[in-house]
């Protein structure tokens, strides 16, 4: 049931980004803070180095959390170390966010942070039933059909890794998502409202 939510959750919040266009209603960013806890959606190459097997750009990442660490730290908030693959829980952001010296802080330290390397999405990604694999195929299948070609195709197990981007701002990549949204379980967004 909990690898249900997780999926729709990741699902929505696809849909909900290819909805919004990236940006959404007029929103400057200006209330947005990159945290943690929001997660860092991979936006590199998905390539990595060395060895092939991704140990050197996990290492540079966990590397990189560890200083994102020391600089809050130096800035006035307490955060844990990182763990093995560089996640770091800072609980309930919200207190973080309400705070301007925080939000300082949090903005200072995080402009040059890197995005999550691939080999870490697949470590965190939950692992999807064959119902739930078969749904994410017929999702991009039918956002490639129905006005966003770059939409990616899912790996294997169902999930999406690396640079997976694509143009979700156009008006048929938005209009391809709220076509498709009910074949992974997400209600179609309704206009505003009249009244």
């Amino acid at each position: 049931m909990r690898t249900n939510r997780v999926l729709l959750a990741a699902a929505a919040a696809a849909v909900t980004l290819a909805l919004t266009g990236c940006g959404g209603g007029g929103d400057d960013g200006a209330g947005r803070i990159p945290t943690a806890v929001e997660g860092t959606p991979s936006g590199g190459t998905g390539r990595t180095t060395g060895s092939g097997d991704g140990k050197d750009e996990v290492t540079a990442y966990v590397e990189s959390q560890r200083a994102w660490v020391k600089c809050l730290r130096a800035n006035g908030i307490d955060a844990p170390d990182p763990d093995g693959n560089g996640q770091v829980d800072l609980g309930d952001a919200r207190p973080l966010k309400a705070n301007p010296a925080s939000r300082k802080a949090l903005e200072k330290c995080s402009k040059d942070k890197p995005s999550v390397p691939a080999e870490i999405e697949r470590r965190l990604a939950p692992k999807l039933t064959p119902e739930q694999i078969k749904k994410q195929f017929e999702f991009a299948a039918c956002m490639q059909k129905n006005g966003a070609p770059d939409f990616p195709d899912p790996e294997p197990d169902g999930n999406t890794y690396g640079d997976a981007q694509w143009d979700s701002t156009t008006a048929a990549a938005k209009q391809a998502g709220r076509t498709c949204a009910p074949i992974i379980g997400d209600p179609v967004e309704q206009g505003p409202g009249k009244g």
